[in-house]
């Protein structure tokens, strides 16, 4: 078992110091320059949100459809083989309540987030992302009084002026009521 340091070596600077000019500092910024990728099949799937349709891999071998794309089939360790146009609807796997904003504010307005399996896809495959529900349902499930798994959703989409090729091009998921044949 390691020791816990409570006294480390050296000499403390006291900040008066600092700010009378007392101690050599040396401001820098470095003027780097980088390029990002997201690769072929990420790539593919953010163009197709700006169109707003939802896009996956398929893989022949072991027939997954998979959304996020990827170019390889992590059951079948080979390249998966061809693009499948899926639907931007699905059923909740599973679901969070937060009361953190994306900073780690508290927020008085929970958000519902979610893993949607996409309709078209294989079972289990799906994306993240944000749940409308209105308060009452947030307060049942508060109370543990109601629960959205399997529960059908659709995606509710930014107007095509204004999406951008991001997630956020789906502006949330909503509930659909499910017609009792």
């Amino acid at each position: 078992m390691s020791e816990k340091i409570i006294n480390y070596e050296g000499t403390r600077i006291p900040t008066q110091d600092l700010k009378a000019g007392k101690v050599p500092v040396i401001k820098w910024s470095p003027k780097v320059k980088y390029a990002w990728s997201a690769g072929i099949a990420m790539s593919r799937f953010l163009k197709e949100l700006k169109n707003g349709k939802l896009i996956a891999r398929k893989c022949n071998k072991c027939g997954r459809i998979m959304i996020p794309p990827r170019m390889y089939c992590e059951f079948c360790f080979r390249p998966t083989d061809e693009w499948v146009f899926v639907k931007d609807s699905g059923v909740i796997n599973t679901f969070s309540i937060s009361f953190l904003a994306t900073d780690a504010s508290r927020i008085k307005q929970p958000i519902v987030s979610a893993i949607i399996e996409i309709d078209g896809a294989s079972k289990g495959m799906g994306i993240l992302h944000l749940l409308k529900v209105d308060s009452s349902t947030v307060q049942k499930l508060l109370k543990g009084e109601d629960l959205l798994f399997d529960r059908k959703v659709q995606a509710v989409w930014k107007p095509p002026r204004d999406r951008e090729g991001k997630i956020t091009d789906i502006q949330h998921f909503e509930l659909v009521e499910v017609k009792q044949q």
